[in-house]
């Protein structure tokens, strides 16, 4: 079933972390196996967020020995980072296993991401500019209380709630998805993709890597393809209309803007809200009525929509 929301503010700055977080838990009952949060907040020229992991939630229950390996694996990426000239800013780190940089560096980010992946058990949430993304086992209030989202000042955010059906309950597996090793572009989805196999191999061929089994992580990996190649975010969803098969609502958020698309048989949910400053979309309207309580204009997308809106 699964759940997806979004929020973004025209212009200016509001509490995107904490308006995220009441959206998802209103969503709680679509997907309580794990919950993820990409928020965008104010970019500064050559430092990125480099959100990585250096194992699953489940993994801490084998103690002593676990630490020693996250700890390890964390001292060969420190290395590896310092080797390609990496200027680390600053550390944090919300769980043992989940960690926050901010760092500088102006060579090959996507070669500094495989050569960090390269480490068994470290995998990269996000990197970029605006964007930091989060994800973990839970619900949204429990996630955003861990990480600390709940006062996270930005413009824009998407986010999800998952009902595990097709691949296992882990981090890996959550949404949303960035599409690596491209900075500041995120995926949310709900539905299933019939033509996954048959366009992740086409990916794969032209170089593009896939971490989970899960097929929501081609939107983001397609989307990214697409926009590194010319092709606009508005061009990018209608071209996904045509050449993506099955049933899907998804969201996708890039440094400075967010977009939706409904597939032809629009059979998954949506509901959408726009005003002159704020546009906000859910699967179901209680998210929306989760911020903006007042009495408020909705409507549902049709098939075959798809919308963008700035920042």
């Amino acid at each position: 079933m699964c759940g997806i929301a979004g929020v973004i503010h025209r212009g200016r700055n509001s509490n995107v972390g904490g308006q995220m977080t009441s959206m998802l838990q209103a969503l709680k009952h679509r997907g309580p196996d794990s919950t993820g949060f990409a928020i965008y907040g104010e970019a500064q020229r050559g430092v990125y967020v480099l959100r990585f992991k250096l194992a699953e939630k489940e993994d801490m229950d084998r103690g002593f020995q676990i630490h020693g390996m996250i700890e390890a694996r964390l001292a060969e990426v420190e290395r590896r980072m310092a080797e390609r000239g990496v200027v680390v800013e600053e550390r944090d780190s919300a769980t043992p296993y989940a960690r926050r940089y901010r760092i500088r560096f102006d060579g090959d980010m996507g070669e500094l991401a495989r050569y960090i992946e390269d480490i068994d058990g470290a995998e990269i949430l996000s990197i970029g500019n605006a964007l930091e993304l989060v994800k973990d086992l839970g619900d949204a209030e429990t996630v955003s209380g861990e990480y600390c989202l709940g006062t996270f000042t930005g413009t824009h955010g998407i986010g999800h709630t998952r009902m595990a059906t097709e691949s296992d309950v882990d981090i890996r597996s959550a949404h949303p998805y960035w599409a690596f090793p491209y900075n500041d572009i995120a995926v949310v989805h709900n539905g299933q993709l019939t033509n996954y196999w048959i366009m992740r191999r086409q990916m794969e061929r032209i170089g593009h890597r896939f971490l989970s089994s899960c097929d929501s992580e081609l939107l983001a990996v397609y989307t990214a393809h697409n926009l590194n190649n010319g092709v606009s975010l508005e061009e990018s969803l209608e071209r996904s209309i045509r050449e993506i098969d099955g049933v899907f609502t998804y969201l996708v958020a890039t440094h400075d803007q967010l977009g939706m698309a409904k597939d032809t048989m629009a059979a998954k949910p949506l509901v959408l809200y726009e005003s002159d400053e704020l546009i906000a979309l859910a699967s179901e309207e209680v998210a929306i009525r989760a911020i903006l309580p007042e009495e408020i204009d909705t409507y549902d997308p049709y098939d075959e929509e798809t919308r963008v809106w700035q920042a």
